[in-house]
């Protein structure tokens, strides 16, 4: 487990927020193989477009991991806004997917949308922890 904190030192989320915050992280990373998959199946006779589309899928990835180890480094303000800031932008991005085909309650949207809001919030908890 990622945890680099002493026991002692942990301020902001308690252990059982800090494993929901977790979990929010894997299921983004579980949408980024989703994705990634779903790009191969749909784009693999196109492989300039599939290359874009599997850097999303890294994109994903890279916001996930920041998430998680968020969540084990809840003293890491800098880390915090980072993953703030990434998540703002992933939420942007499904929205905008959500407009563009027209169905913003699609699985895929609304999954990523609720995922990611919750990151975002989890995120923006640990920014502001310690501020007084």
């Amino acid at each position: 487990m990622i945890d680099s904190e002493p026991s002692g030192a942990r301020t902001g989320l308690g252990g059982n927020m800090r494993t929901v915050d977790r979990v929010f992280g894997w299921l983004l990373a579980l949408s980024g193989v989703g994705h990634g998959l779903g790009a191969y199946e749909t784009y693999h006779a196109q492989p300039a477009t599939l290359i874009w589309a599997l850097s999303t899928s890294f994109a994903v990835f890279l916001l996930a991991a920041f998430n998680i180890v968020r969540a084990g480094r809840t003293h890491d303000r800098t880390l915090a806004w980072i993953s703030l800031a990434g998540c703002l932008v992933w939420i942007g991005f499904v929205i905008w997917f959500g407009v563009l085909i027209g169905n913003m309650l699609d699985f895929r949207a609304l999954l990523n949308l609720v995922i990611t809001v919750a990151l975002a919030g989890f995120s923006l908890r640990s920014a502001l922890a310690g501020r007084g």
